[in-house]
């Protein structure tokens, strides 16, 4: 073969290269990379696919009556975090670096990175008010100004309404959940009951796995977007509703694992190799 071929082969294979290295770029399958950077398995890839805001309301809502829980006070803020987490694990923000005056995760502030768009409607909302806001504000902050739970007039206009009910309906569109009118006596109700029960008993076999059958003792060598799911759903008063089905014994082991997870400092635990600092932050906003 001459020397000539073998060049015009080299040029074609890297030119095929570059087109494929494009395709990669913030276009379609943005989200299919970051999978693969996060350490997802490609087997999954045919699957249907969920943000961690609705794994999280999956997780809460009760099959047949589709609603969540009217004594869980703790889901609003939880789906807040999950935005910031997702928005972290795609590339789009993250934490300032960490310096003596600002080393504690509270202390850091989110910093804007990328404004590509998400494809996911709520993702790039917060991201717009992530991207406009000056001075800079920590997770904490954000959580509150995203859930409307501030008290400055001038920054009412960053909370994310309706966050349950755009979730629900995003998933109404997956074939996930389905749309019903319920009556209370007084009035009446929109429900969003489970029809894919497949895809929900995964996402709980998923969590049940991560304390039983697939325990790591460390969380950095834990997969980055099941070990946010674990903290979120805790954070967000629904990870109890993975172990409810299991026996005695396997329930004990699991709450007794998930207690030694998230009993741990934050602080110390993004520090250390792999560490993910955007869920750690998150999590140690909800356990100040």
């Amino acid at each position: 073969m001459s020397t000539l071929t073998h060049r015009t082969r080299r040029a074609e294979a890297a030119a095929a290269a570059a087109r494929d290295a494009e395709r990669w770029r913030d276009g379609p399958e943005d989200e299919e990379r970051q999978r693969l950077e996060d350490g997802e398995d490609p087997g999954d890839a045919k699957e249907l696919r969920l943000t961690l805001m609705e794994e999280v309301l999956l997780l809460g809502i009760k099959d047949r009556e589709g609603y969540t829980s009217f004594w869980n006070d703790c889901i609003s803020a939880g789906l807040r975090g999950c935005i910031l987490v997702e928005l972290a694990l795609r590339g789009r923000i993250q934490l300032e670096p960490a310096t003596m005056r600002r080393k504690s995760l509270l202390n850091r502030k989110v910093l804007f990175k990328s404004d590509a768009p998400t494809g996911d409607v709520l993702l790039d909302e917060a991201l717009k008010h992530i991207k406009a806001t000056e001075p800079t504000e920590t997770v904490q902050s954000w959580i509150e100004l995203l859930t409307g739970e501030t008290w400055n007039p001038l920054k009412l206009n960053y909370q994310i309404r309706n966050v349950r009910e755009r979730l629900a309906k995003s998933l109404v569109e997956k074939g996930v959940l389905t749309t019903e009118k319920q009556n209370f006596l007084l009035f009446d109700m929109t429900t969003h009951p489970v029809t894919n029960d497949t895809l929900k008993q995964r996402l709980i076999k998923k969590l049940q796995d991560a304390f039983l059958d697939r325990w790591v003792k460390e969380p950095q060598r834990m997969d980055k977007r099941l070990l946010a799911l674990v903290l979120l759903a805790h954070s967000s008063d629904v990870l109890e509703n993975a172990f409810v089905p299991l026996l005695d014994e396997q329930y004990d082991l699991a709450t007794s694992r998930s207690r030694e997870l998230l009993e741990l400092n934050p602080d110390v635990e993004c520090a250390k190799s792999n560490g993910s600092e955007m869920i750690w932050a998150v999590m140690a906003a909800f356990t100040k």
